[in-house]
């Protein structure tokens, strides 16, 4: 199937690994050319031809640097996928350990950085070259801004505030031929999940269960009808189809295996 994606020009933040780097990967096979944002630049990212910005997204001015050396690469923005999230894991660890009372300011304030702010100014950035190129913007959620009460609380409110903005650009900027979509996905096969120190792992070790025997409880106890995780090439084969020259814009689009029951 083309997707008539080859020769146009992307922005993916947090493309080093997880999602982002399948996002990339997957991308450039579409034969788009790409600019990627992250802190540090992995073995993996740096074997593709994705061409990489060191920038923290969380500060005030990471996104528009990120943006400007885009289109200083690229020429014009056609996508921007933003995927930049979960960050470390103490502050990922601080939102499920720790209820409303509990939880400082600070840890509210970074999520929302990485996880909002990121992709708002991204975005804020992006717009005059996607208005000019009637370009597409996809923010990669979460199923848990549908549950907002289970799992990190300042991540999942986060997200809902980023599904909202999706339907705020879509809104605005349709009329000039942007396109604004979310793609939320469930348990994924990333770090936080399948790397012994990574947030599951962790957690494992705390209830002095196996990873794999803990992780596949998770997985069933958070009603993931499929009982398996996705992989992050599924998540980024969605969104290279929803990249692709397509009448959908300020929907939501799950990938959860099942998990999200109700209509």
């Amino acid at each position: 199937m083309d997707l008539q994606l080859t020769g146009k020009t992307a922005v993916v933040t947090g493309g080093s690994k997880g999602i982002g780097l399948a996002v990339v990967r997957t991308l450039l096979a579409e034969g788009m050319r790409v600019v990627t944002g992250s802190r540090t630049i992995t073995a993996e990212l740096k074997e593709t031809e994705a061409v990489p910005v060191t920038v923290d997204l969380t500060t005030a001015g990471g996104p528009a640097r990120l943006i400007e050396s885009a289109v200083a690469e690229l020429g014009g923005i056609d996508l921007l996928v933003n995927n930049v999230g979960v960050g470390d894991t103490d502050d990922f660890a601080k939102g499920v350990r720790f209820n409303l009372l509990e939880l400082p300011d600070d840890a509210w304030e970074h999520t929302f950085n990485l996880h909002f702010y990121s992709a708002l100014r991204a975005s804020r950035a992006a717009l005059p070259s996607l208005i000019e190129r009637r370009g597409t913007i996809i923010n990669v959620s979460s199923v848990g801004a549908r549950a907002a009460a289970a799992g990190p609380a300042n991540y999942n409110v986060s997200k809902a505030a980023l599904n909202a903005l999706t339907k705020v650009i879509s809104e605005q900027f349709g009329g000039q031929g942007v396109r604004a979509v979310t793609v939320s996905s469930g348990p994924v096969s990333t770090g936080v999940w399948t790397d012994p120190d990574g947030f599951v792992g962790r957690m494992a070790r705390e209830q002095g269960l196996p990873h794999e025997v803990f992780m596949e409880q998770l997985i069933s106890a958070s009603g993931v009808t499929t009982g398996r995780l996705a992989a992050p090439e599924e998540v980024a084969q969605l969104i290279a189809f929803l990249a692709s020259p397509v009448n959908i814009t300020g929907s939501e689009h799950l990938i959860d295996g099942g998990m999200i029951k109700h209509v």
